[in-house]
């Protein structure tokens, strides 16, 4: 059986936490085990359905916590257990922190895969020089370099390892994220929002996901239709601030933030339309997920991959338009609310090569694949 070392996970079950779970409930168990680096002692998202999977969670401290700890306790980890593993698998949105990398190396783990989930800094400034500072020795400590879309790779890889580049879809299981009309008519009823236009975003409230901007479009919105709702799913930074707009535009009885959710399905099912201006996105889990549910959705034009487009029923909108103007294509949009058929929504992901059941199989031949990769010295 190879074992698989993988870091990506946190706390939080945002898109790149769900892409890993994705793959990993699907994986060929007799041939391939997961097992997950956590830099948090608290537990991590899906800790429960790993474990469960036959995987194994290894938490030591965050870095930015306690960096002296973090060293110890990583260094120790490595040169302990690093001969147990076939190959390191660093799922990341920038190249801040490749530690685990350098130590894989060190210890002699033989295939060192870095994942790029994202195309565009979306932290410090301090995170971003160390982004491209990395970006130019990267070479010395992967062997093997992936990324969710072009966009992603462009940005996380120099020219020279661009070429070697592997995309790895942000496949899906669409059968799971599957349209559930007793979860929606739960959902909405426990809201009192049985006969309302919901309009819904999942996400982490940060500025990567301008949730800011759907607060000021939803206000236009609520102008035109008194019926409109708005749900936003998740947790972040923003938090305060957004819940602070909210207070100023003095529209707290038509918003609810509903925190972090593990039902994605149901709260997908609970939206008639998914509003999705993000600022940049490498190639969104989520807005995957909301067609598989057979959601219309509106979405940013130029700054979010266009492979993301599976269903007919999805539209990109520019961020030069205002919110008014955003306010009024939804308005346009919400006469025809009409969800996509599950069997045509499987057609589509198959033939996008979105369906976790056909991209799980390339999963698994590239890390049956040789160790030996071009590496720059």
């Amino acid at each position: 059986m190879n074992k698989i070392l993988i870091f990506g996970m946190t706390e939080n079950p945002g898109g790149v936490e769900s892409f890993l779970m994705n793959y990993y409930r699907h994986l060929d168990k007799t041939k391939f085990q997961f097992d997950f680096l956590c830099n948090s002692y608290e537990k991590v998202a899906y800790e429960d359905e790993i474990l469960e999977l036959g995987g194994k969670t290894f938490h030591f401290p965050a870095r930015s916590q306690n960096i002296m700890a973090y060293r110890e306790k990583l260094e120790e980890f490595f040169k302990k257990r690093s001969s147990e593993y076939h190959a390191i698998w660093v799922n990341v949105c920038s190249l801040a922190n490749i530690d685990y990398l350098k130590l894989a190396r060190k210890y002699g783990i033989s295939k060192r895969i870095i994942h790029s989930h994202n195309s565009q800094n979306m932290d410090s400034k301090l995170r971003g020089i160390l982004h491209l500072i990395n970006k130019n020795v990267i070479g010395r400590y992967a062997t093997h370099y992936w990324a969710c879309s072009k966009e992603a790779a462009d940005w996380f890889y120099n020219k020279e390892l661009q070429k070697d580049v592997v995309i790895i879809h942000n496949a899906i299981d669409v059968e799971r994220m599957a349209f559930d009309s007793m979860k929606r008519k739960k959902i909405r009823e426990s809201l009192g929002w049985e006969n309302k236009f919901v309009i819904g975003n999942i996400g982490r409230l940060h500025f990567q996901k301008n949730q800011m901007f759907i607060l000021e479009i939803f206000y236009e919105v609520l102008k035109q239709l008194d019926s409109a709702r708005l749900i936003l799913v998740g947790q972040g930074e923003d938090e305060a601030e957004l819940k602070k707009r909210v207070e100023e535009l003095e529209i707290g009885k038509y918003v609810y933030f509903a925190g972090i959710q593990y039902d994605i399905a149901g709260w997908l099912s609970a939206f008639d339309l998914f509003l999705f201006p993000s600022k940049f996105e490498g190639l969104s889990i989520v807005a995957l997920e909301a067609q598989a549910n057979g959601l219309i959705v509106l979405a940013s034009k130029g700054v979010i991959p266009e492979d993301v487009c599976i269903n007919d029923n999805f539209e990109f909108y520019s961020l030069r338009k205002s919110a008014v103007e955003w306010a009024s294509k939804i308005v346009q949009m919400k006469s025809n609310l009409e969800r996509k058929k599950l069997e045509d929504i499987f057609i589509n992901f198959i033939q996008k090569g979105y369906s976790i059941d056909t991209e799980i199989k390339k999963l698994e031949g590239l890390f049956g694949e040789s160790d030996k990769c071009k590496n720059i010295k």
